[in-house]
């Protein structure tokens, strides 16, 4: 679902009986909102602020499907459905008329007012989200995106889990957009980033859902709604005793949460997100072929919002290639990354990736502070560790490649940390989504993410202790690789 001319603002376009908000991405009849899809609601965007102007079929595709190749049935189909949903023809009132050869046009008179002066409006209807408008398209995640879809109205709680500059946000939100018509009595999302303190979890619930905080459970007793809890890691057992209670007095209700670890309450369908898809190190053939990868479909796309005239071409490839794969396929890192080819063009974003997080620090100013700089959100996670756990991950990223539970206990193991309690350190870790976990050939191994390592090392480096641990890793390989050559093989795998 896509940004386009003044989304953000609070006017509201009425036409006929019809009042489009802009920024709730509403359509009411009278009192009554409609129920459109999201790419007829884009459609009637694009046509309702271009009113009087013919809007060609390759230009309302280009702003409706920016990363997609689409036909134009598609575009006929939504266009058709538009048409019925605004009984356009009905009672002779036209609103959209094909231009054969052309395009579209919305021909109905159109007038901008504010919001404010729509009062008795929002009156008799509330809105039925909170969600804020899209700016960005989102790329790479239809496929996540359409199973939680699918998905979520029968399971009922359903949290998605990744690390850091992974999407969770993004993806959630999309997931809501798109069930916005399902749920009758709306979709709202709690953005509990902003709090610390457990005791706030319910007043801060109550607040974004208007209601008070001591009537949470009866009032949501018979709603048919969707709730996202987003960012419910740092307030884990609070967020889990609250979906628990919700879902088991709220029957009709569901939850949508995102988190770098589940929740484990009774009931959660676990979604973990991976990465966008990157290209392989052995090389493109085509800029066709680039653009079949997420990763490289974000890069191209941000760059060109930065850079008027950005178009990829062949001889870039193997350099967006490996930018793309050294920032590890994350949305977050990618788009920092590309909002500095105005500056640096792609040979010097390519020159800075060993200094990954100076390239990663000029941040969205729009968005929450955690979510401004690659390293901001890293150091989130990293301070909402116990000490032991921000020890560990520390001494690990001596790891240049995945390694085994043993691997970790020869290197790492010592009279203060016993081999048990280094294995339960290591799994919270990968449970946290600072760790991968990999499973083949009978072997768990766990890998850093690139970016993840890379600001471990530098953990480990300021606290002085990097010169005796890379003594220790070298020691274990050396010994290791002396006692079979094979066991190598099994204990480290690039």
């Amino acid at each position: 679902m896509n940004s386009f001319t003044n989304v953000n603002s609070d006017a509201v376009l009425q036409f006929g009986p019809y009042a489009l908000h802009l920024r709730q991405r509403l359509i009411l009849d009278g009192d009554r909102p409609l129920r459109m899809g999201g790419r007829a609601l884009d459609i009637l965007q694009v046509l309702v602020q271009r009113a009087g102007t013919v809007v060609s079929k390759d230009e309302l595709i280009a702003l409706v499907w920016p990363t997609s190749v689409v036909e134009e049935i598609n575009l006929r189909v939504h266009i058709a459905a538009l048409r019925r949903a605004l009984g356009d023809g009905q009672d002779g009132q036209r609103y959209i008329v094909n231009i054969p050869q052309h395009g579209y046009s919305f021909i109905a008179a159109v007038e901008r007012v504010p919001a404010c002066s729509l009062a008795s409006i929002e009156t008799v209807q509330k809105p039925q989200h909170n969600l804020s408008a899209r700016l960005t398209p989102v790329t790479g995640r239809d496929s996540i995106v359409g199973s939680l879809v699918r998905q979520l109205p029968v399971r009922r709680l359903m949290t998605v889990v990744g690390p850091a500059g992974i999407g969770k946000t993004t993806v959630a939100l999309r997931v809501a957009e798109l069930l916005l018509q399902h749920f009758r009595d709306g979709v709202w999302r709690v953005d509990l980033a902003a709090i610390d303190d457990p005791a706030q979890v319910l007043d801060h619930l109550a607040c974004a859902l208007e209601l008070e905080p001591g009537t949470i459970l009866d009032d949501l007793a018979q709603r048919h709604a969707l709730l996202v809890l987003d960012n419910c890691e740092h307030l884990h057992e609070c967020c889990r005793t609250l979906v628990e209670d919700l879902l088991k007095s709220a029957p009709r209700l569901s939850i949508l949460v995102t988190s770098r670890e589940p929740l484990n309450a009774q009931g959660e369908s676990v979604q973990r997100l991976p990465p966008l898809t990157v290209p392989p190190a052995s090389g493109l053939h085509s800029v066709a072929e680039a653009m079949g990868y997420s990763a490289v479909q974000l890069f191209v796309s941000r760059a060109r919002a930065r850079q008027q005239g950005f178009a990829l071409r062949e001889q870039d490839l193997k350099v967006v290639g490996e930018i793309c794969r050294r920032l590890d396929g994350l949305p977050l890192a990618i788009e920092l990354a590309a909002a500095q080819i105005d500056a640096l063009a792609l040979v010097g974003v390519q020159a800075q990736l060993d200094n990954c997080f100076q390239l990663l620090s000029h941040g969205r100013r729009t968005a929450v502070p955690r979510h401004q700089t690659l390293k901001a959100a890293l150091d989130w996670s990293y301070e909402h560790l116990c000490p032991l756990e921000q020890t560990v991950l520390q001494r690990l990223a001596v790891f240049k490649m995945a390694f085994t539970l043993d691997a970790a206990i020869g290197v790492l193991g010592c009279t203060a940390l016993l081999p048990e309690r280094l294995v339960e350190v290591v799994e919270s870790l990968a449970l946290k989504s600072l760790l991968s976990l990999e499973q083949g050939g009978g072997l768990r191994r766990y890998r850093f993410l690139n970016t993840t390592r890379a600001y471990a090392l530098e953990k480990l480096e300021h606290s002085g202790e990097l010169p005796a641990f890379e003594m220790r890793y070298a020691r274990y390989i050396s010994r290791t690789r002396w006692t079979s050559s094979g066991q190598v093989v099994l204990q480290l795998v690039e």
